[in-house]
């Protein structure tokens, strides 16, 4: 006997899953669907420095605090984050003492005055000074009292 009541396989609902067959405008669709918030979340990201700090989390490491490029691009991250001062940190100038002991310097840090900072143009206006203790890495800062250091946080 013979069923009547079935619907011939040309008349199934299409496929789905990886196999089923999409048109331009849905793939095109599909890719907007995650790329476009992906962007937008890297972009917030960036622009409120949590990226930079994951950065800083993941890249500087105990070997880093021997490394004065490392170090500085750390210690500008810090100034900036703790509210040490009130300048982007593009616009900070980091002056390394190169008379120090190996294991302990001091760094100026100063404010640039190119561009876009705020600083009067043609001057270099010192802000602070750091003692960095790479033994111990603690930081020490001036800031607020000239020649008295405290750890920054």
């Amino acid at each position: 006997m013979t069923d009547t009541n079935k619907t011939p396989p040309s008349s199934i609902a299409p496929k789905r899953g990886p196999f089923a067959k999409r048109t331009l405008r849905q793939h095109i669709l599909r890719r907007l669907a995650m790329v476009l918030p992906l962007t937008l979340l890297m972009i917030v990201l960036a622009k409120s420095g949590i990226l930079e700090r994951m950065v800083d989390r993941y890249t500087f490491s105990a070997q880093s605090w021997y490394d004065d490029t490392a170090l500085v691009q750390h210690l500008r991250l810090k100034v900036t984050q703790n509210g040490m001062t009130h300048d982007r940190p593009d616009c900070l100038l980091f002056v390394v003492n190169g008379n120090d002991q190996p294991t302990a310097s001091r760094i100026d840090v100063m404010e640039k005055s190119t561009g876009t900072c705020p600083a009067p143009k043609g001057e270099l206006n010192k802000l602070f000074t750091l003692k960095v203790d790479r033994m111990n890495r603690i930081v020490f800062s001036d800031q607020g009292s000239p020649g008295q250091f405290h750890p920054i946080p």
